[in-house]
């Protein structure tokens, strides 16, 4: 007999694997063009969202609408000039007919430069939205970051892939990617200013100091993108020996490991082209080759950590179609629990319960099943290596007041991850009035 409507106590846990899926509801998709006339503050494009693997659920297409806004449109170069950018009308709807809470979605994403200047403006938002009903649109949502002016002349600013993460039980991401980039152009900025642009490149390493024959890691940002891009040594007027030469990134970004072992070298530099030029570099920044130890120690004390995470559960599914019996013979209407799956991750000495209850089962013209007539048979399995082991309920009614599916104990480390099944049958009286019964079966884990 199919199941009815889960109550909210019972269900929050359950949709946890829909809570992050972002995708969801997308409407269809198609291309979209703004007008040739002018470019409009709202623009449309469209998006592939991929949610959570948890979900279970292939990527969805479909139409994102966005703006850009900045404080100062026509700034000068050095300028910083902070951004907006504003989802109007996500890709994406709540999926499920069960309202999601406030506060549990964080945007971040990419605003993309263009024109006289290019490059990319990370974006993030607050965690804050008001509640979704069922099935409803997820509501737009602002994200905010900044860039400097490096370049006279009009920069345009297009909205970029954003990603929706939801922290609703456990955290989970759905990444949103422009189909077809780059996005129509949303904002145009107009810079201005003499002399010479502000050089954009930063050079950062992961080291000061180190041994002859060491490796040293430079990480590069704001270069020319797609162009070559040396690391060397610096003996104080010049590069030293010590280099190495790669390509840019597209987004003018790179990660590199020279070794330095030129007993001149004081610095390291990063620069684009054949030749150190200031103009086109970065640095230099400070760096030390040491000598042997001279048969001395050194001690280095180490500490790690390992996190604690939650008590969560997710189910199979939330309908069970039981066997139907006969008028006048009644008996056995028998099903299964759609699969339940608990992880442990708090690591503490507390162990967990997981119980049911039951409501009557209604049918036609007010006729009903009493809720003490549904039993079950419990089982419960423990996945290899969890500290905890699992034990399944008894065996017998399960009613309106409840009864236990399974448990683990308390113990000085607890944890794992279980399944938990139960054989379930519903005890009909002879003459039970035909047609459909729902019952709904609230599961809560403690």
């Amino acid at each position: 007999m199919p199941s009815g409507k889960q109550s909210s106590g019972g269900r929050r846990r359950r949709w946890v694997a829909a809570l992050g899926a972002a995708a969801l509801g997308i409407v269809g998709g198609g291309a979209f063009a703004c007008p040739a006339a002018a470019v409009p503050t709202n623009v449309e494009f469209v998006t592939i969202c991929t949610p959570p693997p948890i979900a279970g659920i292939p990527n969805i297409e479909g139409p994102t609408t966005a703006k850009i806004s900045v404080d100062n449109a026509a700034p000068k170069v050095g300028d910083t000039v902070n951004v907006t950018y504003e989802v109007v009308k996500p890709a994406a709807g709540n999926p499920v007919d069960i309202d999601l809470p406030a506060n549990i979605m964080k945007p971040s994403g990419k605003v993309v430069l263009g024109g006289a200047q290019t490059g990319e403006i990370a974006v993030e938002g607050p965690r804050e939205n008001a509640p979704v009903g069922g099935l409803e649109p997820f509501p737009g949502f602002k994200m905010t970051g900044s860039f400097t002016v490096t370049k006279a002349g009009d920069i345009t600013l297009s909205p970029g892939n954003y990603n929706i993460n939801t922290n609703y039980i456990m955290s989970l991401d759905t990444p949103c990617v422009v189909k077809t980039p780059p996005a129509p152009v949303s904002e145009t900025v107009k810079a201005t200013g003499g002399g010479d642009p502000v050089n954009p490149r930063t050079l950062a390493l992961s080291a000061a100091t180190g041994e002859p024959n060491a490796f040293v890691t430079g990480t590069l940002a704001g270069f020319t993108p797609s162009t070559p891009v040396t690391l060397a040594g610096w003996n104080g007027t010049s590069i030293t020996a010590d280099k190495l030469t790669t390509t840019a990134t597209a987004a003018g970004t790179q990660t590199m490991r020279v070794r330095i072992k030129d007993p001149a070298t004081v610095g390291v530099v990063a620069f684009e082209g054949d030749t150190w030029d200031p103009a086109k570099g970065a640095g230099p920044q400070p760096y030390t080759l040491t000598t042997g130890g001279g048969g001395k120690t050194l001690d280095q004390n180490l500490k790690s950590s390992v996190k604690a995470g939650q008590l969560t559960m997710t189910q199979a599914g939330n309908a069970v179609q039981m066997s139907g019996v006969d008028f006048g013979q009644g008996g056995a209407s028998t099903g299964a629990l759609q699969q339940v799956t608990v992880k442990d991750f708090r690591g503490g000495p507390a162990g967990w319960s997981l119980t049911g209850k039951v409501t009557k089962f209604t049918g036609p013209n007010g006729a009903y099943i009493d809720a003490d007539k549904l039993s079950w048979t419990p089982k419960c399995a423990t996945k290899a290596g969890s500290p905890s082991v699992c034990a399944a309920g008894s065996a017998g009614p399960v009613g309106g007041q409840g009864a236990t599916l399974a448990q683990t104990p308390n113990a000085a480390l607890t944890g794992g991850e279980f399944t938990v099944d139960a054989g379930l049958s519903l005890n009909v009286p002879e003459f039970t009035a035909p047609g459909e019964y729902a019952g709904v079966l609230t599961l809560t884990l403690t």
